[in-house]
């Protein structure tokens, strides 16, 4: 199973002129990720990445929504457990 946080698109390149890369900010880390699954994707919108490729765009609300339970987990994971 792969669990991945939405990150948001902040910058979008084009390497050749099938190709167009993205700068995705995941909060803690910048990554640089291929946007060929996703053509739509633009610069604001929240993509999932798998492997360096942009699976799949999300709505805000459900990126918020998920980047808070990652948020909740850790902050879980962080306390420990008895």
């Amino acid at each position: 199973m792969c669990l991945t946080t939405p990150g948001k698109v902040v910058r979008i390149d084009v390497a050749t002129e099938d190709t167009r890369l993205a700068e995705v900010d995941f909060g803690v880390a910048h990554r640089t990720v291929n946007l060929a699954f996703t053509p739509e994707a633009q610069v604001g919108d929240y993509v999932i990445v798998h492997a360096g490729f942009a699976t799949r765009t999300l709505a805000d609300d459900e990126a918020r929504e998920a980047i808070a339970l990652v948020r909740e987990l850790a902050a879980s994971a962080a306390g420990g457990s008895s």
